[in-house]
């Protein structure tokens, strides 16, 4: 039998291609998405449409609740995300606080239920000066603390949290992976919008990769 290992999959490129190399590595996965209020929730649906493709459990939990306490963040609140190139001062605009640690906590809570040893998410180093819960400090002392939080020890694997996006869209298209089944922009209209920063970071790590982005864009 197959070692049970929960995915956190928001339906972005990186989760998409986190979820797809557990798969990959023989674990039986269990992807987990969160709703929490974020104005690009169609990567949920995007999210949902892989797994049932993929013929994985799947769950998404409403989590909104949560901006009753925390806020400020331009993904959940009514702030404008900021465009142009993936920069620390504009970003910062786009943390929503304490998330990571949130969704680890929850994600951990439901591998222990279902005796699962491993939570995956998806970190990486084209996120750590902006995002201090993509941080290799903040992953392994989350680690650390998952091991002892329960009776039951708990690993948080983020596999490529010392890579850039670049070189994780190169290992998922090595992989084969049709990345026309992610979303990536933080604005939730019917096309991209190829102006904020996960866009420019996106487009860059394809047009690095010599790759077509297969995303439709509004300025296409």
């Amino acid at each position: 039998m197959s070692q049970k290992v929960v995915v956190i999959y928001s339906g972005g490129m990186d989760s998409y291609t986190v979820l797809n190399k557990a798969i990959r590595q023989g674990f039986e996965v269990y992807a987990l998405s969160f709703d929490y209020g974020q104005r690009h929730v169609k990567e949920l649906k995007v999210a949902a449409s892989v797994c049932a493709e993929l013929g994985i459990s799947h769950k998404v939990v409403d989590i909104s609740a949560i901006n009753q306490l925390i806020g400020g963040s331009s993904l959940t609140d009514d702030i404008d995300v900021p465009e142009g190139h993936y920069e620390e001062e504009s970003m910062k605009s786009t943390v929503v606080p304490n998330r990571n640690m949130i969704l680890l906590s929850l994600a951990v809570g439901y591998a222990v239920s279902l005796k699962a040893n491993k939570v995956f998410y998806g970190a990486h180093s084209g996120d750590h000066a902006i995002y201090p819960d993509c941080r290799p400090e903040f992953v392994k002392k989350m680690d650390d603390v998952c091991r002892i939080a329960n009776y039951e020890e708990v690993e948080i694997v983020s596999p490529y949290l010392n890579n850039t996006k670049i070189e994780i869209l190169t290992d998922g298209l090595s992989m084969g992976l049709d990345y026309s089944k992610t979303w990536t922009c933080y604005n939730g209209r019917e096309k991209a919008c190829g102006k904020c920063g996960a866009c420019q970071e996106r487009l860059e790590a394809f047009e690095l990769n010599k790759a077509h982005d297969p995303l439709a864009y509004e300025s296409n």
